[in-house]
């Protein structure tokens, strides 16, 4: 395999959609995501999913899962809870287990998918109402009946559940490191929300990396992540601001990178990827410190996908 190219330094998982965060020492990997990472999501009275571009208040929704629950093979009993905190706001919890009879909401949408989905109950809901001033539900996604192809262009045949586009989202410390260096304030990884930040490579490596594997698992990237208006969101107070892309479209645009190809207006901050042979059964784990191996490596920004 020779010498690692760089060691994970974090991993992070984000279960409902938007909303802040939880860094953990491992997880175990799907084809979807990691465990548990975008299950839920909240919708608006028209089924459609509300996120941080439009609801910039949902970065400051903490979501903890139980202990154990990121352990493989860990399942939930009726004491198992999903644990949602806000300002101003009294604590939510949402069941793990669903309920026999579970409602589901049908004509749910993200993006250019539509589908149902596990209706969260009115508690859930009014608790979201409240806090974002608008009707509002919160749903998981149905496993059992429903599928999210992530775009053929780029990988046919992978799946994810409330994800933007892809189950995993790779970012180097070098990469932050190097933004940070030029901005008048830096900004810490959470602007850019990613799966696995990884360090002791050169800034933008994970650019040009078509396929990494990470102890058992073996990792595609498939897609550089043209990133929206959410890193000028700061995540300790929900407010808007025109860093770090101010300053990421003067290098990290398409028009810098890719100037002979179409999206020179996006500007892109990280490697989307997917994860091939993991199936039910076949249980892989990525930990903190993982050595992180490039098997693939292409030459150029030509060769990317944008």
């Amino acid at each position: 395999m020779g010498e690692a190219a760089a060691k994970v330094k974090s991993i992070f998982i984000y279960p409902i959609k938007s909303c802040r965060g939880i860094t953990v020492s491992e997880a175990p990997v799907t084809s979807t995501g990691f465990m548990w990472d975008r299950q839920w999501l909240v919708v608006n009275s028209k089924g459609r999913a509300c996120t941080q571009r439009v609801d910039p208040k949902l970065c400051l929704v903490e979501v903890n899962l139980p202990d154990g629950a990121i352990s493989p093979g860990w399942k939930p009993n009726k004491n198992s809870y999903l644990m949602i905190k806000a300002p101003g706001m009294d604590d939510l919890k949402v069941p793990l287990c669903r309920p026999p009879q579970s409602q589901t909401c049908d004509d749910v949408s993200v993006w250019e998918w539509s589908g149902s989905a596990f209706d969260e109950g009115d508690e859930a809901s009014k608790w979201f109402t409240n806090y974002l001033g608008k009707p509002s539900r919160l749903v998981r996604f149905n496993q059992e009946l429903e599928t999210r192809h992530v775009d053929p262009n780029y990988a046919p045949g992978f799946r994810v559940m409330f994800s933007d586009g892809y189950p995993y989202l790779v970012v180097s410390q070098g990469s932050l490191d190097s933004l940070n260096e030029i901005l008048k304030e830096p900004v810490p990884i959470n602007r850019f929300r990613p799966n696995i930040l990884v360090d002791g490579c050169e800034p933008f490596s994970e650019d040009l990396w078509k396929e990494i594997k990470i102890e058992n698992s073996t990792f595609h990237g498939v897609k550089l992540c043209a990133r929206c208006k959410i890193p000028t969101i700061n995540q300790e107070n929900a407010v808007l601001g025109g860093e770090p892309t101010e300053t990421l479209v003067k290098f990290r645009s398409g028009k810098v990178l890719c100037p002979d190809r179409k999206g020179q207006g996006k500007v892109y901050f990280g490697q989307n990827m997917v994860c091939d042979d993991v199936h039910e059964g076949n249980e892989k784990i990525i930990k903190v410190g993982d050595p992180v191996y490039v098997v693939k490596m292409l030459t150029s920004y030509n060769d990317t996908s944008t």
